[in-house]
């Protein structure tokens, strides 16, 4: 079955370069093994980047080791679905792909405000 995103439509590719997704597969996809459920595409800014380094998970150092290359302002990136609404709540939620924002999200933050951050307006 496929996976849906928050418009209930069939889950789009968030982003390949850099590769993104708890599977590294381009996909904010999500099973029981994600334990931080990774399932908000979002556009990452430098004040998202600089607060979740400010809160323990720097996203701009690479770690080869994981396949990671460290992210930029402006890359798309598969967040957890917690941090996207603790910097929500901080003021400094980046913008969302809502057709690449898996369904899950739903059960972290309401659609209407998920729209409100879309990259679409």
């Amino acid at each position: 079955m496929d996976a849906k995103n928050v418009l209930g439509e069939k889950l789009q590719i968030c982003c390949t370069s850099p590769m993104t997704g708890f599977r590294r597969d381009g996909m904010c996809d999500t099973d029981g093994t994600d334990m931080g459920v990774h399932v908000v595409c979002a556009r990452v800014t430098e004040e998202f980047l600089s607060y979740t380094k400010s809160r323990g998970n720097d996203l701009t150092t690479p770690a080869p080791h994981y396949n990671f290359p460290g992210l930029k302002p402006g890359d798309c990136w598969c967040l957890c679905a917690s941090r996207w609404k603790e910097a929500l709540n901080a003021g400094v939620a980046p913008s969302v792909v809502l057709a690449s924002t898996h369904e899950k999200a739903l059960e972290y933050v309401a659609l209407e405000v998920l729209q409100e951050y879309s990259v679409e307006n």
